[in-house]
Formats: structure tokens, sequence, C-alpha cells
């Protein structure tokens, strides 16, 4: 991924929210990028000259040392803290330091536990609560600090500050997580059952570089290798073993269920622990789209204090981990000048006004601020998701050939009567290509972000169901769901909804699209096989998104059984997915009649 900064992603200056090609790096904490136009951005008053202090060492309560830089004003007096805890090396959150100790912070930026100058072995999550409030605490004794404690930050950087809120440091006042999850299982390492296998093989590779390089310099041994013979066996020759330097990869797919090993670390099991106010900065297209929307949603019923509950913001750009750029570009779609989005400022913004007391207009503000795609426009809301949105159900019909976009699959918003079902041979070995979408840690040949889908819809095993084109503009906000009525001739397999907008040129552009493996369709805790041959009625949560249909352009759903390499292929045979090889064809049937209407449901907004 690119390194976002706080939120973990983009570029060095931090993860404002994800410029340009958030891949690697993105993921490992750094900036987002661009300027939003949200009233009153102007930097504050304050100009401090900054001082800037390395290495600085905070001993965690069971001895291991962790290192951060420290960067603050060069003048007397106290100001409150902004911590960033990052795996990406804390020297990518110099642009920030500079400017938040100029705005009048304390600024810490410290390498987690196990990761580049911290002490300790690194293991995703595991460590991140206790070794959050114990940084907390200590940096609100130091004696620049006037005890007031904020973080910031995205990706796995928005998981070291819902993990630390769970701990509930006393010095802790709030929190600033981008584009991050509410549950590490579902909407991070799976989704709906699936492995998230793209995004999962490739930060593991990106974390590994670092253990490696640790493993090597521990390991270095120049005058112990000079009294080995033969010269020929001088060890720096010798390939570094792999074994256990992500072990935590072996350990997501040991847990495809929602077991312990996953509820330990639940955000959204443990709402009532945090009781800080929050501002949550999600995207549409981001990986973790979901989770962030329902922190948001869920802290304003079950935080734990009223200053949590009633200090929830939400803004919702287009990029996140899928990309940003400074003129409104992501994937293959131009969204404008008014997307760019200054996450840095936003934070810096809210934190004048929560930490400091700024009157600085924060507190006129609607809680929620949305990114309105198709219109392009940024949009405040009293909440998410829209009260005034009508969830309309669009009804899958066809004549039982709505394979590819030249089928005769059509949506309406008339029931069916009765329908032939469709159906289609889902091969594991010619799996239907993911082409863009939420992604990281980086982009596929085939894009990220919005992309056109075409080169999808012309597959057989691709079902394509269209509206008429609009004749005036439809908006659609809020979340999207598929209701499906399927049987499989195999015991297991997934189900895949797509929502596209498609142009008037042709272009078919995914908005939100969800998977669910069949063997997870009554729980995530308990899997059962399916019956060949059964009917079966199941829901796909396609997330959510906001987009208006301009006039001309129509509402398009896609229905398939892969999408892949973004989610690991169902094998169809029922086996463990970890360690099966063996594959199957399976013919999947999709069922719209009176009996089982099957239908695409969408927020309209009057």
């Amino acid at each position: 991924m690119k390194k976002m900064r706080r939120n973990g992603h983009a570029e060095p200056a931090r993860f404002a929210l994800a410029c340009a090609a958030f891949a690697w790096a993105a993921f490992m904490g750094t900036a987002l990028c661009a300027t939003i136009g949200l009233p009153a951005l102007a930097a504050a008053a304050e100009n401090h000259e900054v001082t800037v202090e390395r290495n600085v060492a905070a001993k965690m309560r069971d001895g291991v040392t962790l290192r951060a830089d420290v960067y603050r004003p060069k003048a007397e007096g106290k100001y409150p803290v902004l911590l960033v805890r990052t795996p990406y090396d804390r020297r990518n959150e110099t642009s920030f330091g500079m400017k938040g100790a100029a705005r009048g912070y304390v600024v810490i930026a410290q390498d987690v536990r196990g990761r580049f100058d911290s002490e300790g072995e690194w293991y995703t999550f595991k460590n991140e609560s206790q070794d959050g409030y114990d940084t907390v605490e200590w940096a609100a004794t130091l004696p620049y600090s006037n005890g007031k404690v904020g973080m910031f930050g995205g990706s796995y950087v928005g998981a070291t500050q819902f993990l630390a809120a769970l701990a509930k440091p006393p010095h802790l006042a709030g929190i600033c997580p981008t584009v991050t999850a509410s549950n590490y299982h579902d909407g991070w390492t799976y989704q709906g059952g699936a492995f998230e296998q793209w995004f999962n093989e490739s930060w593991s590779t990106g974390l590994a570089e670092n253990t490696m390089r640790r493993r090597l310099e521990k390991n270095a041994d120049a005058l112990g290798g000079t009294k080995v013979l033969p010269l020929i066996s001088y060890p720096v020759l010798e390939p570094p073993s792999g074994d256990g330097i992500a072990p935590y990869f072996k350990d997501w797919l040991a847990h495809p269920n929602f077991d312990e090993y996953w509820k330990q670390w639940s955000i959204e099991d443990h709402y009532a622990q945090i009781e800080v106010p929050v501002l949550n900065i999600a995207a549409w297209y981001d990986i973790f789209l979901g989770g962030s929307l329902k922190n948001y949603v869920r802290l304003k019923t079950d935080g734990g204090t009223e200053a949590a509950r009633k200090g929830q913001r939400l803004v919702v750009t287009v990029g996140g981990h899928a990309g940003q750029s400074s003129t409104g570009k992501v994937g293959g779609v131009e969204f404008g000048s008014k997307l760019p989005l200054d996450t840095d400022e936003l934070t810096l913004r809210w934190y004048d006004w929560l930490l400091k007391g700024e009157v600085n207009g924060v507190e006129k503000e609607k809680p929620v601020k949305i990114f309105v795609m198709g219109k392009n426009e940024w949009r405040e809301e009293d909440d998410w998701p829209l009260a005034r949105a009508k969830n309309t159900k669009y009804y899958l019909h066809s004549a039982g050939a709505a394979n590819g976009v030249a089928g005769t699959g059509t949506l309406s918003t008339t029931a069916p009567a009765e329908e032939k079902a469709d159906q289609y041979v889902y091969d594991p070995s010619d799996a239907a290509p993911t082409i863009g979408g939420p992604l990281c840690c980086g982009a596929l040949p085939t894009g990220i972000g919005p992309e056109d889908q075409r080169p999808a819809e012309a597959r057989s095993d691709v079902l394509v169901f269209t509206t008429p084109a609009f004749a005036k503009d439809t908006e659609v906000t809020g979340p999207v769901s598929l209701e499906l009525y399927v049987s499989s001739s195999a015991v297991d397999t997934d189900f895949t909804g797509m929502l596209v907008d498609v142009w008037p040129n042709g272009f078919a552009q995914n908005l939100t699209s969800g998977i669910l493996r069949m063997r997870y369709r009554n729980s995530q805790e308990k899997p059962e096989l399916a019956n060949p041959g059964e009917t079966y009625h199941i829901t796909v949560d396609l997330w959510a998104t906001s987009n208006v249909f301009l006039a001309g352009h129509k509402l398009r759903l896609e229905v398939s059984s892969s999408n892949f390499p973004r989610f690991d292929r169902n094998l169809n045979t029922g086996e463990e997915q970890a360690r099966a090889r063996r594959m199957m064809k399976a013919t999947n049937v999709i069922y719209h009649d009176k009996a089982h209407p099957s239908a695409l449901t969408v927020p309209l907004v009057p």
C-alpha cells in the first residue's frame, strides 16, 4: 500500500486520505493529500518555530522500549498532544509533525512494537491496546504536555487508535481514525466469509520486509563469519529463513470463522469501552468502507459515555486506499476539482476545537459531510444513513438468459410473476476477474477504484440486470443490499453482487460490491455446507454508496460467483480453503419469480 499517514497510507506527509497511489505506503501511514472545500479551513493564527527530538524512548509495562520522534513548539508552555502509533516507520510522519507543532501541538510519532526502531516482536493487533494505553499516559506526563492527548491516522494506524481507546487511558481526549475497519475478521481479513486475498497477501508482503530486515541486522556477525570454512559457506551468502516472518498470516487462514481469535480485537463488539469523541473519515471505494460507516453509526448509540455518543463526526470522500489525486481523478473517473480533501487540515481544525476550545466553526457544522458522486459535490447531512432516503427494491427479471451484457436481464420496481431462472457455470480455474474496486495495497493491472466493468460483463458467468435509462437525475445514497434466491450444484460456492452506473457512452462504473460464501449464509461463527440443488434465500451486503445517476444513465446489477484476486476463489468442494487444491465447477442458479423475488435494495433520495 502506499503510505497514507495519518491514515496510514499515502505519502510521507501522512495519510490525510489517500493521495495518489495509495499502495503499500498507504497502509503505511503517510499522507493523503488534497484540499476540500470545508468552510473556514484557514490555518490558525499560531505559527511556532519547531524543535524535534528523535528516538525518544517510552517504556511499556512489560519493559519493552518503543521509540518515537517528538515535534513541539520551540517555546515555553504546555500543549495538547497529537499521537500517531504506526507500523510503517514514524519518519513518514515528519510533514504532519512539523505542521502540527507549528500549530501549537506536541506531535508524537511512534513506531509500534516490533517495527523499525521499537523493541519487541511484531504481531498484528496483539499489543495495540496495552501499548496504546501506556503510550497515551506516558505522553500526557511529558513536561511540555498539558495532559490532553488526541490520536490520528488511517488504516492500521486507525486500528491503533481504536484499540487504544478500548483500554480507556484516562488522558485520551479524542481519536481521528481514517479509512479503518470495525472488525478485523469481517471487513478486514475476510468479507462475507471470503478471504481478502489481494489485500492480505500484498499487505503481509510489505510488512514482512521490515521484519526480515530486522532479522538480518540482528543476526549479522561479520567477525564470527570469518571462522567459517570453506569460504564458500560464508553465512552472509545463505538466504535467511522465512519461518516466522508473518505468523499472523497463517493464523488468519487458520481462523476463517469469527471465533475468539477475532472477537478479542473486534471494535464493534466493544463499543461501550470507547469513551471519547471520534472524527471518522471514510471513503467510497475504500477497502474498509463498511467498517468506517459502522463505527460512526454504532458509536452514536453504543459509545461508553455521552461525550462519545454525541461526539461522533463522519466525513466520506472518494478513494481511500483506492487513491486520490489533487486533480480529483480516482481510478478511471474524474470527480472534479471539488473532491480533493486536506485531511491534515481537517484533523487539526477538529482538534483545535476539541482540545483547544477554539470557536472555529466546527461547532456549527452538521455531523456528517459526504461527497456525492455523479453530481460531484460535497454536502452536509444531519446524520448517516439519511433519514429521508427511501429503501426501494429493484427486482431482477429476464427470460432466463441474463448471461453477459448482451443478455435479457433487466431491473424494475415491478415484482416478478412467473419467470425462468438464470444459471451459469462458475469455474474456479477461470474465475471472473477483479476490475478496479476497493483494493489495497496497490493497484492490479485492471486498475483500482472506479473502472470500466464491460470486460467482466462480456462473460457468460456474469449475470447482468439493467434498468432503462433514467429520465431525470436519480440519487442513491446509503446502504445497498442484494437479496437472492439461489441454488448450486456444489456444497459450497460464492455469490457476488456489484452496483454499476452505466454512462450513455457505455462506460460501466462500479460503485460498490459485496460477496457471500455460502457456508457462512447463516453465521460467520458456525459454517454450514449447502445441500446441492436446494434453494436458499441469502443476502449479500454491498456496503454503501452516494451517487447521482444522471439523466440518461442506467442502474445495473452484476451477479457472479467470483471477484478474483480481490477475494480468494471458492473451489466449490467444501474443503478447508487454506489447504484445498482440488477444484470443481459449479452450476449456480438465480431464481426471480413470484415465490422467489430476488431484488436489489437501494436508498433513493428524493
